[in-house]
C-alpha cells in the first residue's frame, strides 16, 4: 500500500553560490558556480517523500510572482497534491540565500515572505488529507500556530507526527508531548532542553527523551549517524560514509525518508538506516531538491552499501533549467 503523508511546512526558491570558503564578518569572497533552485524544508521533506514512492499531500503558502508559479508546476510535476498550497497576491515567495564551501557547509539567510502568512484556517481546510493520512510531517518555517493545528488535527484522527524542530527555537511544552517522533540535530536538542549546545556532549543525550517529554527522539549526529532515544535506552544507528558536496537539505531528505519508511510500516531503527542513506545521498550533491534521491535511487545505495563503507553514490538529477 501506497504510505500517505501530509507535510505542512516553508517553500523556498533557494539562491546558492559555491565558494571556497565561507566568509567571516565583514568579509567580502569571490564565488564560484551560481545556481537557483527549489528549496524550503516543507517542499524539500514533501518532494523527498514524493520520488521515494509515497503519496503526498503538501499544505503551504506561496506568492504569485515568477518564484511560486514555477514552484508550484514543480510541485505538481513530482506528484504532490498541491490543493492546500494557497498563492497569496501580497506578499512575495520564500527565498533563502545559501554560501556552501567546498567541505560542504553552508551559510543561510531566509527571507520567509508567504510562509510567514501559512495560516490555522489553512492547515484546517485540509483536515480531510490529514484524517486519511498515515503520518503529517511539519517544521519550524512557519508560524508556531500552524504547527500546532497540524499536530492537534493529526491527534483528533490517530495519525501519527513526526515533528522536525528546525530552525530551533522554544516550542511549547503540549506541542512536544503530543507528537510521536522528534527529529532534531545535536545543537537543536541542546536549545529545546534549555541546554548550551557548546556544553553538550554524548553522554548527555540520554536526558533529552525525559527533558523534553517525548516517546520517540531521534537525534541526527552528521557524518556519525543517527541515534534514537526511547524508554531511557539510546541506540546508535550507523552512518555510510560518503564525500559531502553540500549538506543543505540532507535533513530534510532524512525526515522524508523516515515519514516514508514508518508510514510503510517499518521499526524505527530500519526507517532511521532509511533516513540515514538519503540524507548521505543528498549531501553529495549540489542544491537543496535537485539533491534528493529518487526510490531506485535509494534502493540502490542501499543493497550496494553497508554503514562504514564507502558507497558508490547515484549521479544527481539536474535543477532547474
Amino acid at each position: 500500500m501506497t504510505p500517505k503523508i501530509v507535510v505542512v511546512g516553508s517553500a523556498n526558491t533557494d539562491f546558492v553560490l559555491t565558494v571556497p570558503a565561507l566568509p567571516s564578518h565583514g568579509e567580502t569572497v569571490l564565488g564560484d558556480q551560481f545556481r537557483v533552485v527549489r528549496g524550503g524544508k516543507g517542499a524539500n521533506q514533501a518532494v523527498a517523500a514524493a520520488r521515494l514512492g509515497a503519496d503526498v499531500t503538501l499544505v503551504a503558502r506561496l506568492g504569485t510572482d515568477s518564484f511560486g508559479d514555477e514552484a508550484l508546476a514543480a510541485y505538481k510535476q513530482e506528484g504532490i497534491r498541491t490543493d492546500f498550497i494557497l498563492q497569496d497576491p501580497d506578499i512575495h515567495s520564500g527565498v533563502a540565500l545559501i554560501m556552501v564551501n567546498k567541505n560542504g557547509e553552508n551559510l543561510i539567510g531566509v527571507g520567509p515572505g508567504a510562509n510567514s502568512h501559512l495560516s490555522v484556517e489553512n492547515v484546517q481546510a485540509a483536515e480531510e488529507a490529514i484524517e486519511a493520512a498515515d503520518c503529517v510531517l511539519v517544521q519550524l518555517e512557519v508560524p508556531l500556530g500552524v504547527v500546532q493545528a497540524a499536530v492537534e488535527i493529526a491527534r483528533r484522527h490517530n495519525v501519527k507526527v513526526i515533528l522536525n524542530p528546525a530552525p530551533a527555537r522554544k516550542i511549547p511544552q503540549d506541542i512536544l508531548e503530543a507528537v510521536d517522533y522528534l527529529t532534531p540535530n545535536e545543537t537543536e536538542a541542546a536549545i529545546l532542553a534549555g541546554q548550551n549546545p557548546s556544553e553538550m556532549g554524548s553522554d548527555s543525550l540520554p536526558e533529552l527523551a525525559s527533558i523534553l517529554g517525548v516517546p520517540n527522539l531521534v537525534v541526527t549526529l552528521g557524518s556519525k549517524g543517527a541515534c534514537i532515544l526511547q524508554s531511557g535506552q539510546i541506540s546508535l544507528v550507523p552512518p555510510f560514509s560518503i564525500k559531502p558536496v553540500d549538506t543543505t537539505a540532507s535533513g530534510d531528505a532524512f525526515n522524508g525518508a523516515l515519514a516514508v519508511a514508518l508510514a510503510r510500516g517499518e521499526d524505527l531503527p530500519q526507517a532511521v538506516r532509511y533516513a540515514n542513506a538519503a540524507g548521505a545521498i543528498t549531501a553529495t550533491r549540489l542544491g537543496a531538491q535537485p539533491s534528493l534521491p529518487t526510490e531506485q535511487e535509494l534502493n540502490q545505495f542501499m543493497v550496494s552499501s553497508a554503514p562504514g563503507s564507502n558507497p558508490a553514490v547515484p549521479d544527481a538529477v539536474d535543477s532547474l533549467g
